[in-house]
């Protein structure tokens, strides 16, 4: 398949999810929870990941999993959902591949998007965590199309992985507790907060962090 059909399926497809999310009845999930019992988590986490690749944001999928799960449970299928789904749009990323976004965004912006996107690139392959970090941490744009992006990026799987890791698993346990508080408020403790607190210095160390690098000239080209 070529690289123009491949984007189109993409897009395709996260147009079928989105618009799919959009008509699902939310009323009835509740009761669907209750019918598949036991494994009512498995399939909260393939819908959530479904949801993040349809651009669908993953706040409100991570407390709808406190809602439904209670926070042990939601806190877990919260953490992954965002795993699942960050893999799943990184290899779809993958799978569309470089050159076709290069392509796309050249016809699209002309070769001011070439040089910009050439200088992200670079940021991605010398600051690796970092950069995924960096990215996951700040809400700079949907979840699932930052995963599209850096699959078809050069990252590298680990630094991906890592990086993702890190900074999407407080948020997603502190909004799993959140939701959980919300049916159960005599529960909360404290320490439900503890989550939030601890992603927000990392999104703050790698912010500043972040920014010093930018700020670094770097290295001329070597001969």
């Amino acid at each position: 398949m070529s690289p123009g059909r491949r984007l189109v399926v993409l897009m395709a497809s996260v147009a079928v999810l989105a618009a799919a999310a959009w008509s699902a009845p939310l009323d009835a999930i509740p009761e669907a929870v209750t019918r598949l019992g036991p494994v009512a988590p498995v399939a909260g986490v393939v819908v959530g990941a479904l949801l993040l690749a349809a651009l669908v944001p993953r706040t409100p999928i991570s407390v709808a999993c406190g809602l439904l799960f209670g926070p042990t449970t939601g806190s877990i299928c919260a953490l992954a959902v965002a795993m699942v789904g960050a893999a799943a749009t990184f290899l779809a990323g993958r799978w569309l591949g470089r050159q076709s976004i290069q392509r796309w965004a050249h016809r699209a912006a002309g070769r001011r998007v070439d040089r910009a996107w050439a200088a992200v690139e670079r940021w991605i392959a010398r600051e690796g965590v970092l950069a995924v970090a960096a990215v996951r941490s700040l809400p700079m744009a949907p979840f699932g199309l930052v995963g599209y992006a850096y699959g078809a990026s050069v990252v590298r799987v680990r630094d991906y992985a890592l990086g993702t890791t890190l900074a999407s698993s407080p948020s997603a346990v502190t909004y799993a507790l959140l939701g959980a508080a919300v049916v159960a408020a005599e529960d909360a403790a404290p320490l439900t907060l503890l989550p939030l607190a601890l992603g927000v210095v990392l999104s703050t160390t790698v912010a500043v962090r972040t920014r010093r690098h930018l700020r670094m000239p770097e290295p001329p080209p070597t001969v």
